[in-house]
């Protein structure tokens, strides 16, 4: 059981509230989740495909990411949750923005990840994702809604190759 911390919409821990995975998030109340950008220091990005049994399986995703368990700062969340699923250790992550998305009750919380790794090194993770590639800031910005999982990702690769 995966137990996480709740969330007002100003982003202030709700202390004597935790919020179960699976279960409905009570009204009011939002959970976490760090989102990271994986850039290349020779500009390109890196984008996971997601695995088919997944919500959204078989498309790309231009960020790492997850829920962060109870306790855990968005910083950590993202730094574990980077190397859980490309195998890339950072703490060196710059947060870029924070979304409220209402009718998901949570609240994404962006980072970048500048990095010079072996771009063969990336690791997938087993029920998570099936395969990756490095791709242009160009060619992120034209993937159509029927490949790019998370679209408001373009918003921020716009404003970062600017």
């Amino acid at each position: 059981m995966e137990i996480w911390d709740a969330y007002d919409i100003k982003f202030n821990k709700i202390e004597g509230i935790s919020l179960v995975r699976g279960e409905p998030v009570p009204e009011g109340c939002f959970h976490l989740v760090s989102e990271i950008i994986v850039r290349h220091n020779d500009g390109s990005y890196l984008l996971m495909q997601r695995d088919g049994r997944k919500h959204l399986g078989g498309m790309w995703e231009a960020t790492a990411g997850g829920s962060a368990l109870q306790g855990e700062s968005p910083l950590d969340c993202a730094i574990r949750e980077l190397q859980e699923e490309t195998g890339i250790f950072s703490e060196q992550l710059v947060e870029i923005g924070r979304v409220l998305h209402y009718s998901h009750k949570t609240i994404y919380v962006e980072y970048l990840c500048h990095t010079n790794v072996d771009k063969n090194s990336i690791v997938l993770q087993e029920g998570e994702t099936i395969a990756c590639k490095w791709v242009t800031g160009d060619q992120l910005q034209n993937m159509s809604k029927s490949e790019l999982a998370t679209q408001r990702i373009q918003n921020f690769i716009d404003e970062l190759n600017h």
